[in-house]
């Protein structure tokens, strides 16, 4: 049992991998990328009508910001593998990982705004000196948290694997944070550890993915600014970031389904108490190969 359960959570990595490889990821960067420029093209026909007092210029682009957030997300990128991936290691309420991706996704919109009217106010910066340092410099220290995050998820469930192991002999069924000699705990418990963590876990995971701004909003930011209409381009980029959660929290609740989908199928068996950990373990080592190709790629 063991030993197929590991190869079936091989299996989903070797896929994914392959996919990688194999070039899926790229075409879909490709068609998500063609479609950002179609509505990047709509955004600035609709930035003109705006400026010119067209009355409905203002929904439509907040409609064309949220498509091009949705396509920015569909393409490769990093705040969906790591939601993904957490979803799929640990057992998250789908309301918190909703929230924690939405969360991730406007701080993403908050760090652009807050990256276009520093680099225009205080350091005078150009349109490609700013997106130079969001792709130069910020879009790889992001890469690196996720990397980081999904080495941590690897050892939490190691050591969870080898803490299972130890305790297997001396727990009662369904509880194993029980002393087996008297019946109670003489500790915080690894729930009672969870728990605590949980606050700190999704402030790491919001601030890894919202560190890097998103370039779309960049552009309209300052576009926006240039034309005098800079608080269409705060609304816009929120627009934006709304796209992309959209895709982030149906990535987060498909991985969320297929843990729960399965890990049912070992409900009441002697594997479970190994099969969480090794779910962890392999979904943390998927996001750390995603995420260190993505850093790659900056290189």
């Amino acid at each position: 049992m063991r030993r197929a359960l590991i190869l079936a959570l091989g299996g989903i990595v070797l896929m994914s991998l392959a996919l990688w490889a194999g070039g899926v990821w790229d075409q879909i960067g490709s068609y998500a990328a063609e479609r950002q420029r179609g509505f990047q093209n709509s955004i600035a026909r609709t930035l003109r009508a705006l400026r010119g007092g067209d009355p409905g210029a203002l929904m439509l682009l907040m409609s064309a910001c949220f498509a091009y957030g949705f396509f920015h997300a569909v393409g490769p990128g990093h705040g969906k593998i790591l939601v993904g991936g957490y979803g799929l290691a640990r057992r998250v309420p789908v309301l918190r990982l909703s929230a924690i991706a939405l969360a991730s996704s406007l701080g993403q919109a908050v760090t652009a705004i807050a990256l276009a009217y520093a680099g225009l106010w205080l350091l005078a910066l150009t349109r490609d000196q700013m997106i130079g340092v969001a792709e130069r410099t910020m879009a790889p220290l992001s890469y690196a948290a996720i990397a980081a995050v999904g080495l941590w998820l690897v050892l939490r469930g190691w050591r969870r694997l080898v803490r299972r192991n130890a305790v297997q002999d001396h727990v009662y069924a369904g509880d194993e944070d029980t002393c087996a000699s008297c019946g109670h705990s003489h500790g915080p418990s690894l729930r009672d550890a969870e728990q605590a963590g949980t606050l700190r876990e999704a402030l790491v995971l919001i601030g890894g993915i919202a560190i890097r701004p998103c370039t779309g909003a960049l552009f309209v930011l300052i576009i926006t600014w240039q034309m005098g209409i800079g608080l269409a381009g705060v609304a816009g980029a929120f627009a934006m970031a709304l796209g992309t959660a959209s895709v982030t929290i149906a990535v987060g609740l498909a991985a969320s389904g297929l843990r729960g989908g399965v890990l049912r199928g070992f409900a009441g068996a002697t594997a479970l108490a190994w099969a969480v950990p090794v779910f962890e373990i392999a979904a943390g080592g998927l996001v750390v190969v995603l995420a260190a190709g993505l850093l790659m790629r900056t290189f």
